[in-house]
């Protein structure tokens, strides 16, 4: 089953100057339970992409459709401060109208199986950075959602927490059984994690080239990934596609 497809997809943003086309002709299905990576030269429209699928925009031409409901994690946690590890997580229960007892005891749940079951009642100034993406990622699987859509979470983060940070939450996707697309920048961050590489090109963003991902071991944590000899190979490859359509 497809958790997602888009057809002949386009997009422009128009202001008082004219017309800036921002994706052409974009055609991507994704399978239910798969992990997905975009990456592309800064500009490409990859985020826009994500806000299309999302359906905070229109498109313009073409057509997504969504089996079933999405999460968003973006760039920051933003989580607030002024409210508790618990009350954060559960704040979406709160905005859908889902305040019962099971949707309560699935968030305490999540807290607990993913190491933040101490630190339920403390701030978030209290946690390292990787425990707040955690903390931000279990807020929105707290709404059951069946396509998680990423953009860019880890950037903000320093090198060697980016990449705990980065085995800890893919792992979590993979645990819950999610469909999840994420885009980057970092092509090594998309290989550990992926499936499925896409490369758009250049503004107007359109998809270059199609990458499926394969290691020996198939459970191997994108830590893991990073060492064996496939992970140099695909880098390669990445960046000369890239480099191709610079």
């Amino acid at each position: 089953m497809n958790a997602l497809e888009i057809k002949n997809l386009n997009y422009s943003y128009h202001d008082i100057s004219g017309e800036t086309p921002a994706l052409h002709d974009i055609n991507l299905t994704v399978e239910k339970g798969s992990f997905i990576s975009i990456v592309g030269p800064s500009g490409c429209g990859k985020s826009t992409l994500l806000s299309l699928i999302a359906g905070l925009y229109p498109p313009e031409s073409g057509t997504v459709n969504i089996n079933g409901n999405i999460g968003y994690m973006l760039q920051h946690d933003n989580l607030f401060e002024w409210r508790s590890v618990y009350s954060n997580v559960t704040l979406g229960l709160e905005i859908h109208k889902e305040k019962n007892l099971a949707s309560y005891a699935y968030a305490s749940s999540l807290l607990d199986q993913y190491g933040l079951s101490d630190f339920k009642k403390s701030r978030p100034s209290q946690l390292s950075g990787g425990m707040r993406q955690r903390a931000a990622l279990i807020r929105t699987l707290t709404l059951k959602p069946e396509l998680l859509l990423l953009d860019e979470p880890f950037s903000a983060l320093d090198y060697q927490t980016r990449l705990t940070v980065c085995d800890d939450i893919a792992s979590i996707i993979r645990k819950e059984r999610k469909t999840a697309i994420m885009i980057t920048h970092d092509l090594a961050e998309a290989i550990s994690v992926a499936d499925i590489v896409y490369v758009l090109s250049k503004r107007p963003g359109h998809i270059i080239s199609t990458v499926p991902i394969h290691f020996e071991n198939e459970h191997e944590s994108p830590m893991d990934r990073r060492g064996e000899p496939e992970f140099d190979d695909y880098f390669d490859f990445l960046w000369k596609e890239l480099d191709k359509y610079e």
